[in-house]
């Protein structure tokens, strides 16, 4: 929540701590650089030699012009203006306009070779604090005192007062903005995008371990890195950016006219920034952040709910242990459904609530069974069964999906082994998320979970989603290639939803595709097409090609004509409970498998 600082905008000082700073200006400096708008000569020479009685040594330059006052104002090196109001068709009202003009806090004083009380009158109504008859000088040089000091006392004024809002609305380390003015931003950029249709990106980073890095090298190391990182994400972006510092190791990047894919965009530039170490005087450190995303209209319709749908994106790619997550309503921790299901699930792994089903996957060439994907449910006491897409991502967000992956592997394994026992010698594969793969004992887990339930690495198979590989860190890319020196299967799953993974096929060792449902149950001319394409290109990078969502005759015979590798559906088998896979292996299968073989046989596609 944004606190409100109003109150500190205006800063006042007393006259005298002001007289007392004034004091040693340019008043006892005794030099004076004087702007004299005069008709003559000898005019000059009375005002020179009136401020050098006094103990100055004025600088004069003397004008008579428009052209000239504005050029030697648009100089600013002036103290003060003296003008007369001798010059012909040339009139003080014109002298005034111009300085007005100017902007400059120069003071000026009327020198009159009238006695018109009129004259004086309005041009100390037009802003001239004094006027002096050119017949009697002796009040020149204290009025010009006087007013000198005015000038000195208000810009100095003006410097406290902007050095407080800087110190109020600026970082004391980093110098960037901080949360204060970022309310003010965000609150006028929002103004400004209802009026104009448009919408504003509001990013939240998170320095990644932060803590580990002052606790074992220091604050001060802490300090060197927050000094960097401002400036490092500044640098990558367009200059309607704006960065802010919010405290801690939280920083906030606001993007004006900016949509979510835009925001995105600019969230994968950011990570591109930050991939070099940082330079912490003697120590390189290698640094990563997490950031969440919102964006005014779609996620928020004001300043304050923007910011915090954002922070809420920020904490779940924190908990998901993802560098960046736009918002969703489903992180919106406020609400009590989300709480509980939080609470109800850290029971359900501890009283095994959590149970696995196994759908599976025949070779689309032989008709036999290739093997077996574990799904994971959740048989909750009040709710029936809950699917893992209502809650997986809590998993992720609380810091539950690490223990509840470990549980999965290792009863996927078991069942794995039990198949091997009865003379199945199928494998299984299971999903993960990105933060089992940034896990730094996951490996070893899985390693050692193969050997206690006597498996070769081959019979495991480990599908990442597609999506979760287009921002992947240095951290998970090597992961996944040390997952693939055990001889563990690595396949990408939901192949071809919204995104181009095609260097990704070439850069990781990955030993198949998985085409995502989408494409596959109805199979149109516009689907068969894509998937044509996904059989093609992975087999032509030596990779084998898996169909999911399966549905029908007419769809496996299509796939089997495609050459696609392996396919899985409810048509085939829908996913079967742990007790009934073992039956259905040695009864169903078999006849299950044959049969639709000779059915796509018959057809011509095999």
């Amino acid at each position: 929540m944004f606190t409100s600082i109003s109150d500190h905008r205006s800063v006042t000082l007393s006259s005298g701590i002001i007289d007392h700073v004034v004091g040693n200006g340019c008043l006892m400096n005794r030099s004076l650089r004087i702007l004299c708008v005069a008709h003559s000569h000898e005019e000059v020479t009375l005002i020179l030699k009136e401020f050098q009685r006094r103990g100055y040594e004025p600088v004069l330059n003397r004008v008579d012009s428009s052209a000239e006052i504005t050029q030697n104002l648009s100089q600013k090196l002036w103290d003060l203006i003296i003008a007369t109001d001798t010059i012909p068709h040339f009139s003080i009202s014109a002298i005034l306009k111009i300085w007005k003009n100017s902007g400059l806090d120069i003071p000026l004083i009327l020198v009159s070779g009238h006695h018109s009380e009129e004259i004086a009158d309005a041009a100390m109504k037009a802003g001239v604090r004094d006027c002096i008859l050119m017949g009697n000088l002796t009040r020149l040089v204290p009025a010009a005192e006087r007013e000198l000091r005015e000038v000195e006392r208000r810009q100095y004024q003006k410097r406290v007062e902007e050095t407080v809002r800087h110190m109020v609305y600026y970082d004391y380390l980093t110098d960037l903005p901080n949360r204060a003015l970022l309310q003010e931003h965000i609150r006028k950029a929002i103004n400004t995008a209802r009026r104009d249709h448009q919408s504003v990106a509001l990013l939240i980073i998170d320095i990644s371990r932060f803590k580990e890095i002052t606790d074992t090298l220091g604050h001060h190391y802490g300090d060197l890195l927050l000094k960097q990182m401002g400036p490092r994400v500044k640098d990558s972006l367009p200059k309607s950016a704006m960065v802010f510092r919010l405290g801690g190791d939280e920083f906030s990047v606001m993007l004006p006219n900016t949509h979510l894919e835009m925001a995105t965009q600019t969230a994968m530039v950011i990570l591109k920034a930050i991939e070099a170490p940082f330079l912490l005087e003697e120590i390189q450190l290698e640094v990563e952040v997490r950031m969440g995303i919102a964006v005014f209209p779609g996620h928020a319709e004001y300043a304050d709910l923007l910011f915090r749908r954002a922070d809420a994106a920020m904490y779940a790619a924190k908990k998901s242990d993802v560098s960046h997550l736009s918002y969703a309503p489903a992180m919106d921790e406020t609400k009590p459904q989300s709480l509980a299901l939080i609470r109800d699930l850290r029971r359900a792994i501890e009283q095994n609530e959590l149970f696995l089903l196994f759908q599976p996957k025949i070779n689309l060439k032989t008709g036999t069974v290739s093997g077996v994907e574990a799904l994971i449910r959740w048989k909750h006491p009040e709710h029936d069964v809950i699917s893992p897409d209502q809650f997986i991502s809590l998993a992720e967000r609380c810091g539950l999906i690490k223990p509840m992956t470990f549980w999965v592997v290792e009863t996927a394994l078991a069942q794995c082994h039990l198949n091997h026992q009865l003379g199945q010698k199928i494998g299984v594969s299971l999903n993960l998320s990105q933060c089992d793969l940034k896990a730094p004992q996951f490996i070893e887990q899985a390693t050692r979970l193969l050997a206690a339930y006597d498996i070769s690495a081959g019979y495991l198979k480990l599908e990442i989603a597609e999506a979760a590989l287009m921002d992947a860190p240095p951290r998970m890319m090597d992961t996944l290639r040390r997952l693939k020196t055990t001889g563990i299967r690595l396949s990408i799953d939901d192949f071809g939803v919204g995104y181009s993974s095609l260097s990704y096929l070439k850069k990781l060792s990955v030993d198949e595709i998985k085409i995502d449902r989408s494409f596959i149950v109805s199979m149109d001319s516009d689907d068969l097409i894509i998937v044509r394409s996904a059989i093609n290109l992975a087999h032509n990078l030596g990779l084998k090609v898996v169909a999911e969502g399966i549905e029908s005759q007419a769809v496996l015979d299509q796939l089997a004509g495609l050459g696609c590798d392996e396919g899985q559906g409810d048509y085939i088998s829908p996913p079967l409970p742990s007790d009934e896979l073992p039956l259905w292996l040695i009864d169903t299968a078999p006849y299950q498998a044959r049969s639709l073989w000779k059915t796509a046989l018959r057809g011509g596609t095999v």
